[in-house]
């Protein structure tokens, strides 16, 4: 496995439409972590507690559309 430094020098050394390439799939990759990460907590009820508090301000009507 390289170090970090390894592979900030490599990145830094790539041409710059293959910096865009790996820029993008770097992107890509974190949101879809970024989702996996979402859909467990959610499956496991960590975000219940979103829920809850849109239905006390629905009761409320403190909701407003967006």
């Amino acid at each position: 496995m390289r170090s970090i430094q390894d592979l900030e020098k490599a990145v830094l050394s790539l041409p710059e439409n293959e910096y865009k390439k790996f820029r993008q799939w770097f992107f890509d990759q974190d949101w879809e972590k970024w989702d996996r990460q979402i859909e467990e907590d959610s499956r496991a009820g960590k975000l219940d507690f979103l829920l809850e508090e849109a239905k006390k301000a629905k009761g409320k009507r403190r909701l407003r559309d967006l």
